[in-house]
């Protein structure tokens, strides 16, 4: 059986910062609770590789609202967040977006090969999309697959989500992909593989995943190596 590739968005396909994310995600929290946090919430908080729907549990705790609060509106929050994204970024300018180098083409040779992709990140479904739209990426992950931010609010459980949305992918033939040390640890603690790939925002010493790469085409040669 050929692998499933579950790819992570930021820091993996996407490099570049993207203040319509900050914009629409406070806002988002406006809508949904009576707070006003800060610019700088999101960085105030354990956030790298987590949720849509984690980052907001920790930035309104950090707000002093009480978990119960927090969950009434947890699942409209983040899908008031990927709306107010999306209506952002149809007005924003991403010209100046860098992709990882050789996205398409490393996509393109897995796709190839046979290997199955599909996204896997704590972005809102709606976003996620949005943003391969934009890098010229949408097309090699398929609608009803993987697995988003507004999914779950523990990144582990989106590994489960997407491999029931392939058909029960078995777990022995799934990878997941990402920049982050939280990324390899929920691939393992779901009983997947996890390749590590090197990012601007990755730690410069990083061990504990089955592979690390520097590239999305050294990811390709490795997915390529295992689904033989």
């Amino acid at each position: 059986m050929t692998l499933l590739a579950l790819v992570d968005v930021d820091g993996t396909l996407l490099l570049s910062d993207d203040p319509v994310a900050g914009e629409a995600f406070t806002g988002a929290l406006r809508d949904c609770y009576p707070v006003e946090p800060p610019p700088d919430a999101v960085a105030r908080t354990d956030h790298p590789g987590q949720t849509a729907q984690r980052i907001a549990r920790l930035v309104l705790r950090n707000e002093t609202l009480a978990e119960e609060q927090i969950d009434e509106h947890l699942k409209a929050w983040c899908a008031r967040f990927g709306e107010r994204y999306v209506a952002l970024l149809a007005e924003a300018d991403t010209s100046h977006w860098q992709a990882a180098p050789g996205a398409a083409e490393a996509l393109s040779r897995l796709e190839e090969g046979g290997v199955r992709l599909a996204l896997l990140t704590g972005n809102p479904e709606p976003m996620a999309r949005a943003r391969m739209e934009r890098l010229g990426l949408a097309a090699f992950f398929p609608q009803g697959q993987g697995a988003f931010g507004c999914d779950a609010e523990e990144r582990v459980e989106l590994l489960a989500i997407a491999r029931e949305r392939a058909g029960d992918w078995p777990a022995e033939r799934t990878v997941e992909i990402g920049d982050t040390p939280r990324d390899v640890e929920s691939a393992h603690a779901a009983g997947v593989r996890a390749i590590h790939v090197r990012s601007p925002r990755s730690r410069s010493e990083f061990s504990g995943a089955d592979a690390v790469c520097d590239s999305l085409g050294a990811v390709a040669d490795q997915l390529l190596a295992w689904n033989r």
